[in-house]
């Protein structure tokens, strides 16, 4: 199953990117996924359901501990395996 995810960390800075959303960034970046996309205000990636899960899981916990007070998510099966 293909996965794809797009989500936001909060809260915001205009001035520069706060600890928690460089985390995620990171987090997105080395994994094993297959298209990342990082915006300021909204950031996507695809992949196999392990490897998005698994991102995910270390993206809520590591941006959670770097100072996030809110992540919005959302996650939608793609490709074939689309219902």
């Amino acid at each position: 199953m293909r996965l794809w995810v797009e989500f936001t960390t909060e809260p915001f800075d205009l001035d520069e990117a706060p600890a928690h959303a460089l985390v995620a960034r990171e987090v997105v970046e080395t994994a094993a996924l297959d298209a990342v996309d990082v915006g300021p205000f909204g950031n996507t990636a695809e992949g196999g359901a392990d490897a998005v899960l698994g991102a995910v899981d270390a993206l809520l916990r590591r941006s959670l501990e770097a100072g996030a007070t809110r992540i919005s998510l959302q996650v939608n099966v793609v490709g074939e395996d689309a219902r």
